[in-house]
């Protein structure tokens, strides 16, 4: 099998509430979905950010395997 290791950090929207950038999410999956990859696992941690625009991020971090 081969695997590959990708990392997206969801940011959480200027105005309002939520994460504003799932679609980077999506690419990602649909990328690695197209190279005949699939999702093995995947798994978050939360931060924040005390510079400017602040606010919380997630980091996926995404497994993904396909047999050779």
């Amino acid at each position: 099998m081969n695997y590959v290791v990708l990392q997206v950090t969801l940011k959480e929207k200027f105005f309002g509430t939520g994460f504003g950038n799932h679609t980077e999410l999506e690419d990602v999956i649909n990328r690695q979905r197209s190279k005949e990859y699939r999702l093995h696992t995947i798994s978050t941690t939360n931060g924040e950010s005390k510079g400017l625009g602040g606010g919380d991020r997630i980091q996926a971090t995404m497994v993904f395997n396909k047999n050779i």
